[in-house]
């Protein structure tokens, strides 16, 4: 039996530690919210004294002080903003690259999750290449290709770019989901009479459907941050949060720079809220999708 003082002592240290990891996680989210809403906020003074809606005005995102009727609300919504259109079109962008590349990904995660086959560590290497290899080495030869084949400078130029640092995570994240999965349950299912797509929908989907879900958070995430391929090979037509984001931060204004941050990481924030449950294993998914 454990001396109780020891035993206390390790829960407390324990604590402490995930207190101290969640302060350095909270702590730069709680410096964007002072500084974005901070007006002539100087050294040494430890929070605001004054307190603004300029950074957001400047941002185009709600009227001017004086302004803020419904009708102005209104003629600012219908106008738009930069901010919104550079979040609708990384919004797209990041859905149409997680869609491809878990259709893609599915089949190769497949193969090398369930198969042993000559020459899988080669695959696997080449697979994690687009993660060793500096995004500049190869990003600038398939800008040229790009503006051959007439996809530079459109959105859906971006989205294909995208999938070369989307992929390795989406296809080594499904790997390791059919490395543990039975595929026996698929020869019983079609045992009792069911089809190819019915033995997916009822039996495979439901298995690895947590898999796909922390695998399309990685791709979205890894698209919604991309810069440079952006930056590239969208030839400063396709402007995304990221490109967004980096013009403002030349200007030096920190409440502007901290409310456009604010915004960039708000659809990271809430798309780890949504798929925590997958991402703790608690997901309940298999079996959800009824009987064959």
């Amino acid at each position: 039996m454990q001396n109780q003082p020891a035993v206390r002592i390790q829960r407390i240290l324990f604590y402490l530690a995930i207190a101290l990891v969640l302060f350095a996680l909270i702590l730069p989210l709680i410096s964007f919210v002072l500084n974005a809403f901070a007006f002539r906020w100087f050294y040494p003074q430890l929070i605001p004294e004054e307190w603004s809606l300029q950074a957001w005005e400047r941002l185009q995102l709600i009227p001017q002080e004086g302004q803020r009727t419904l009708e102005n609300w209104f003629r600012l919504l219908a106008a738009g903003s930069p901010v919104v259109d550079a979040t609708i079109t990384s919004l797209l962008i990041g859905g149409v690259v997680t869609l491809i590349s878990v259709i893609i990904g599915l089949p190769a995660a497949r193969a090398l999750g369930l198969y042993q086959f000559r020459g899988k560590r080669l695959v696997e290497f080449l697979i994690l290449a687009p993660t060793i290899v500096p995004v500049i080495a190869f990003s600038l030869g398939l800008n040229i290709n790009f503006i051959r084949w007439g996809l530079s400078g459109t959105i859906f130029g971006v989205a294909l770019v995208h999938l070369v640092p989307v992929m390795p995570y989406v296809v080594l994240t499904l790997s390791g989901v059919f490395a543990n999965y039975n595929a026996e349950f698929e020869e019983q299912a079609r045992t009792l009479g069911a089809g190819p797509i019915r033995t997916f929908w009822y039996v495979t989907l439901p298995a690895i459907l947590p898999g796909i879900v922390v695998a399309s958070l990685f791709a979205f995430l890894v698209s919604w941050s991309q810069y440079l391929l952006t930056f590239l090979i969208g030839g400063g037509r396709v402007i995304t949060m990221p490109i967004l984001l980096f013009s403002t931060a030349s200007g030096g204004n920190n409440p502007v720079i901290a409310a456009l941050s604010l915004i960039f990481i708000a659809p990271a924030i809430l798309t780890l809220l949504v798929t925590s449950r997958y991402l703790s294993g608690e997901s309940g998914a298999v079996g959800g999708f009824g009987r064959i």
